[in-house]
């Protein structure tokens, strides 16, 4: 499989097989990132930011963020294959916000 390379602000960029949920490769890779719902789009604490071209949004990711009223504002890294190479900023760390991650995402 090929490998992109993901950068979080503020961490270490690492190298990810292609297909990987974005979710996993930042929590595998030393990045925080909130999962409180565990994967299933329904919490929205997986936020990030891109500064770099958005991959594809998918209808459970698209269906979540209008639901709440955030459409636009961010994505669900728990509905993130990775399939390029990415720079992203995560807005909800666990350690800033004072909780556990949640449980671990279905890969």
């Amino acid at each position: 499989m090929p490998l992109h390379t993901v950068t979080p602000k503020n961490f270490a960029p690492f190298e990810v097989e292609e297909g990987t949920k974005l979710v996993l490769a930042l929590e595998n890779n030393g990045v925080d990132v909130s999962h409180r719902c565990g994967g299933q789009a329904k919490c929205t604490t997986c936020r990030v930011v891109f500064s770099t071209e958005e991959p594809p949004m998918g209808e459970i990711e698209r269906q979540s963020l209008d639901e709440d009223g955030v459409l636009g504002q961010f994505r669900l890294s728990c509905q993130i294959r990775v399939d390029r190479d990415m720079s992203v900023e995560v807005l909800k760390l666990a350690s800033v916000e004072g909780w556990e991650p949640g449980p671990t995402p279905d890969p």
